[in-house]
């Protein structure tokens, strides 16, 4: 067995869970955390159990009742110093994450960067909790109105963005008063290990802030999610997994946010301008990999601008250049797992079966986990690839005629996460916002993720935000205060 290369990390990193309080190693087992490039061990990791939930979430009530007593400027300054102590070890954090999840370190360095937003965001909003007064309008009496944080909640986060989906659902929920249970994935625990060390650092209370490492994620989630001390459960991954969630912490009454799967259309029309929108697919489509939510699915290009755009896009594959992701140069890290490489290669194989041309990269050229960057062009309307998350660099190319055609295929979806479209008309541009069924819209642009914005979708990609105001009303209840009129 390869030797345990934890002290080789580029930050210290606890390996134990984060329990009433104290880092510990509960049962005492282990699981081995891999660099994802070349399979080598980085670390092993505390094994918690589904029966380690009842200690967890006691001490995270112990912890909201503590942290929800502190004043709203001192939840700001805490969030503030992690902040801060994130942006000093930015690149440490960064190499950390291309390790254990395996993307190019220039995209782990813009996650760190765009987690860190989360902490700032909500390290100004903690002061901002308001209320409301007004007069009763018969009796004279006074209504008020406050918001409270909701209690102890808990967080399920994905392995694809291992520090954003953490600080994304944590700073707004410390900045409301709340107490936070995390159970990270195991492919890539080390970061919200860090994370987490990170926070108690800067100040958060030691029993408001806990993370429960486990490879029994199923069990151990369900018996996180009916514990009766957890007020609100926040997750984001697949769509499956969601609905099984969401019937859970439907049964116990739990306040809920899902950030689900996604089949983004990235639409190309005719007055476009091309050489924007070849820089936004890259972004949208090759940014980690393609294993991501908001990742663009499916490219709908006008037949007038397809040869120019398709062109464009594999020069773009072509030039991803494959590797580790700490290596220098590397664009395109390795995939997170065998599974991953072999569901690419299943729709791929699927679409070309079905008459699409291999225009770039595909199956031929992968290589292990290291699948190229890859377009299809004249894929049908049947092949998979058009109707499920591909979650890899593959970008499937089909034309349309007018607006309206593009529409339909954008809809032509059970998801509605986030859709992309180029054009300069500024009246298309309304009437996308109007007729295209998704949560976020990119209008010529490939990101739409900020802090300050309220990221979400609608139909099978879930429900709840997260950022901006609307992603800090998740984590507040309102209270009404009845109160007479003095002179009765």
């Amino acid at each position: 067995m390869a030797e345990d290369r934890t002290n080789d990390l580029p930050l210290r990193v606890p390996t134990q869970s984060h329990v009433d309080g104290e880092w510990t190693k509960l049962g005492g087992e282990t699981f081995v955390v891999t660099n994802k490039a070349d399979e080598s061990e980085l670390a092993h990791v505390t094994d918690g159990t589904p029966d380690d939930a009842d200690a967890v979430m006691e001490g995270a009530w112990e912890g909201f009742l503590a942290w929800r007593a502190t004043s709203p400027r001192e939840r700001s300054n805490v969030l503030r110093r992690a902040w801060e102590l994130i942006d000093e070890r930015a690149d440490e954090l960064a190499e950390l994450m291309s390790l254990e999840m395996g993307k190019a370190l220039p995209d782990s360095k813009g996650e760190v960067a765009y987690a860190n937003g989360f902490l700032l965001e909500y390290s100004e909003r903690a002061t901002r909790i308001e209320g409301r007064h007004a007069f009763q309008e018969t009796t004279g009496g006074r209504i008020l109105t406050q918001k409270d944080p909701v209690g102890p909640c808990v967080f399920v986060t994905p392995w694809n963005f291992p520090l954003a989906m953490g600080t994304r659902k944590i700073a707004p929920a410390l900045a409301a008063g709340c107490s936070v249970v995390i159970k990270p994935p195991q492919q890539t625990p080390l970061t919200m290990l860090a994370l987490v060390g990170i926070l108690l650092e800067a100040g958060v209370h030691p029993k408001a802030v806990s993370v429960l490492t486990t490879t029994n994620s199923r069990e151990t989630t369900t018996a996180l999610i009916e514990h009766p001390r957890t007020a609100k459960l926040s997750f984001t991954g697949s769509t499956p997994v969601g609905r099984n969630l969401a019937e859970q912490g439907g049964k116990a009454l739990l306040r809920m946010s899902m950030e689900l799967g996604g089949n983004a259309p990235f639409l190309v029309f005719d007055d476009a301008d091309v050489p924007a929108a070849l820089e936004g697919a890259k972004v949208a489509k090759f940014r980690n990999g393609g294993q991501a939510c908001t990742s663009a699915n499916r490219f709908l290009v006008h037949e007038a601008v397809a040869e120019e755009f398709t062109k464009g896009l594999v020069e773009i594959a072509d030039g991803l250049k494959l590797g580790a992701g700490t290596a220098e140069g590397t664009t395109l890290g390795p995939m997170i797992d065998d599974s991953a490489v072999e569901k690419v290669r299943e729709l791929v194989d699927d679409a070309v079966e079905r008459g699409a041309t291999v225009a770039a990269g595909g199956n031929d050229k992968a290589d292990g986990r290291y699948y190229p960057g890859t377009v299809l062009t004249g894929v049908p309307a049947d092949a998979r690839i058009l109707h499920e998350e591909v979650f890899g660099p593959v970008a499937p190319v089909i034309t349309f005629k007018d607006e309206e055609e593009a529409v339909r295929l954008a809809n032509d979806t059970e998801y509605g996460l986030v859709a992309y479209a180029y054009t300069e008309g500024a009246a298309r541009l309304l009437r996308l916002a109007r007729t295209i069924e998704a949560g976020m819209l990119g209008m010529n642009t490939g990101l739409v993720s900020n802090p300050a914005a309220p990221f979400g979708g609608i139909k099978d990609s879930g429900f709840g935000r997260e950022g901006g105001p609307e992603g800090f009303e998740e984590y507040l209840q309102t209270r009404y205060v009845a109160i007479p009129d003095p002179r009765d």
